[in-house]
């Protein structure tokens, strides 16, 4: 059974949210990442859209939310079905990594506390290897 935060749970998510650097932190993480991908040609293949720039918004939305801000990526998409919205596209080894590479950078670019930026590191790097939908190259 699946219930609904308690009050003290989302103080703590955003309080995590706010001592990660709120909003900015995660436009920044979203930017850094997004201009790496504009030059990495096996990535930005993935990307119908020639402005990377909704993306980057729907990245930034995406991160403030699981990591306790607000809800504007539910309100406008829906339920995140990561594993479903990357089904279109290849995501072989090759491609998580140099996802992984260019989040690094993001990551690198917050300059948070080492507590912070490991735990956002772990997610990261879950999220990146559960997308992997093919091991041809």
């Amino acid at each position: 059974m699946v219930t609904e935060p308690q009050n003290d749970q989302l103080r703590d998510r955003e309080a995590l949210y706010e001592a990660m650097g709120g909003k900015a932190a995660f436009e920044t993480l979203a930017r850094v990442f997004y201009e790496g991908v504009a030059t990495d040609p096996l990535l930005k293949a993935m990307y119908p859209e020639e402005d990377l720039k909704p993306a980057e918004r729907r990245l930034s939305m995406f991160l403030e939310q699981y990591w306790g801000g607000p809800t504007t990526y539910s309100e406008e998409r829906g339920h995140p079905r990561l594993r479903m919205r990357h089904v279109p596209y290849k995501v072989n080894p090759e491609a998580r990594d140099a996802w992984l590479r260019h989040m690094r950078a993001g990551v690198d670019a917050l300059n948070l506390a080492p507590m912070y930026s490991s735990m956002l590191w772990d997610y990261l790097e879950r999220a990146a290897y559960s997308l992997v939908n093919s091991f041809d190259d």
